[in-house]
């Protein structure tokens, strides 16, 4: 007898091939395709999926939900929208390995804004003790990637300087056992330190070394290289795949505002690189806000030597004149720097457009949860200070968590990108704080909604490869992805007609419609709509089977 009976829906299976009719079964974690007569086949439960399409679950390439599922194991706002796998580790910002809990607590601190904060104190330091945490933990799969922050606070610390060859062959061996314990590549993220302080040869030599066990290089790329022209950043990208052997996954790809190149320069890029023989992706999102920890908006120095240097900085009043110097001239991370016209014609960037087009979220103090969802120069006009000064005394009132949305794409492009042959659709979700971006709640409901239905740029069964196989072989899962025999049971079904996010800016937190049921490794976790309590999740480790 099977344990789950799946019936009368269009099956896509993930491939790009169009929909079949059949029956899906799923037996232990595992599933079988049954074509023709299947009312002889007895099963514990069947699910009518007549007039909805079943497709395998959908594979987030860029998440930041590693920390929030510890605490939200539901983990509600990405099962709901029928992600049953999410990649974590990314932008260079991963939680293991650390030599101590000090360490980790630190990294933890001065990343909060972006990744959350587990329970703490947080419970591991090596890669397989970390893994260990998501078995059994969530209603999602985990798969991890190796952040380069982590692995250059193990071999130099937090200080910006080259690394000495004895540090590097450290390094190396990081990357090494982190893989051997089930990471699955390298990501980095060189806007954010102390990950930012590694300079390209120290990543064509880490990425080597992840090359030769298999593993990818997932980049967010380094802004500071934009003066050197457009597609510089990417261009570095790309030559660190070129020099190490390592496929390039190129992250939360898109033109920015409309002004500032071609998205044919971009989309150029990869097309020429694939031309030339090397193994470069990307993923993009499908909302034109952007999102991210708001001490990208500092200068890098003042998170020399870890968190405890930034929160000096943000009360010394010399460091606040020098911050505010800096910032007035363009000291600004990946998504400032694209958010402005101007980012290529001048060395300014204007900081009144930057505080009034991007709005904060996760404050914690009762007397500052009224700013949830407003910009800085709101902030500042109610407070009655000047921009720079209310940031600065929320940062430090806070602490460091202050994440901040706003626009960071040029929406006409978009749809381009999500288009692309060689492009994943990816979330970059937020999944903390009163008024994330609402792409935390819609992003993969949007594209069946907006850019199959309505807008007709894809066909659903290339819509859907791009959220299942595609990120599913880009991470190098052999047994996700694709409804196929002796597959795992992660499945989803939804109504192709009516499915469509809800999620807005003003109101971001409202879970999609038309996906009525999600399963993760056989389980059924969202049962017409509703979480059935089931935690089937576990960690999906590089180099051993997804037992």
């Amino acid at each position: 007898m099977m344990d789950l009976k799946i019936t009368g829906g269009e099956i896509v299976d993930g491939t790009g091939s169009p929909g079949f009719s059949g029956t899906v079964l799923v037996e232990g974690d595992t599933l079988h395709i049954h074509r023709g007569d299947a009312s002889h086949i007895k099963a514990a439960r069947t699910i009518d999926a007549a007039g909805r399409v079943i497709s395998p679950g959908f594979v987030d390439l860029h998440s930041h939900g590693g920390l929030t599922i510890m605490r939200e194991p539901e983990h509600l706002p990405k099962v709901r929208q029928g992600v049953t796998t999410e990649l974590v580790g990314i932008d260079g910002n991963s939680f293991a390995p650390f030599k101590t809990q000090q360490e980790l607590h630190r990294f933890i601190e001065l990343d909060s804004g972006l990744n959350d904060s587990p329970p703490m104190p947080a419970d591991w330091l090596s890669t397989a003790e970390y893994l260990r945490k998501y078995d059994g933990l969530g209603s999602v799969n985990i798969a991890y990637i190796l952040g380069n922050s982590p692995v250059r606070i193990w071999g130099v610390g937090w200080d910006n300087r080259p690394a000495t060859q004895a540090e590097t062959a450290n390094m190396k061996a990081v990357v090494r056992e982190a893989m051997e314990e089930g990471a699955w590549g390298l990501s980095t993220g060189l806007d954010y330190p102390p990950g930012s302080f590694a300079d390209t040869q120290e990543l064509v030599e880490l990425s080597a070394t992840a090359a030769r066990l298999g593993g990818f290089y997932h980049t967010h790329t380094r802004a500071s290289l934009l003066k050197k022209g457009l597609l510089a950043p990417w261009e570095e990208a790309v030559e660190i795949g070129r020099r190490s052997g390592i496929g390039v996954h190129l992250t939360h790809y898109r033109q920015a505002q409309q002004g500032v190149g071609s998205h044919l320069d971009y989309l150029g890029l990869v097309e020429r690189s694939r031309d030339e023989g090397l193994d470069v992706t990307f993923d993009c999102y499908t909302y034109p806000y952007s999102g991210t920890r708001v001490t990208i908006m500092l200068p890098q120095w003042t998170m020399e030597g870890g968190p405890e240097r930034l929160k000096r900085a943000l009360r010394d009043p010399l460091d606040r004149e020098r911050m505010k110097r800096d910032m007035d001239h363009g000291h600004l991370g990946y998504e400032y720097r694209f958010a402005a016209h101007e980012a290529l014609e001048s060395p300014t960037i204007s900081p009144t457009r930057r505080f009034e087009e991007n709005w904060l979220t996760n404050f914690h103090l009762p007397h500052n949860k009224k700013f949830e969802g407003h910009s800085i120069s709101e902030i500042a006009a109610a407070q009655g200070k000047d921009p720079y000064d209310a940031l600065f005394d929320l940062l430090a009132e806070e602490g460091l968590g202050i994440s901040t949305v706003g626009l960071g794409t040029n929406a006409h492009t978009l749809p381009a990108f999500v288009a692309h042959p060689y492009g994943i659709v990816a979330s970059d979700a937020i999944l903390f704080g009163d008024m994330p971006n609402p792409r935390t709640y819609g992003c993969f409901p949007i594209v069946l909604a907006e850019f199959v239905r309505a807008e007709k740029h894809l066909r659903l069964p290339e819509a859907i490869r791009k959220m299942t196989s595609f990120p599913a072989q880009r991470i190098g899962l052999p047994d996700r992805g694709i409804l196929r025999d002796g597959f795992k049971a992660d499945i989803v079904i939804f109504d192709k007609h009516t499915v469509k996010t809800r999620a807005t800016k003003s109101n971001p937190k409202v879970f999609p419609e038309g996906i009525p049921y999600v399963i993760v490794n056989g389980k059924v976790v969202i049962d017409n709509g509703r979480h059935t309590g089931a935690f089937p999740g576990r960690a999906l480790r590089r180099g051993r089977a997804m037992t």
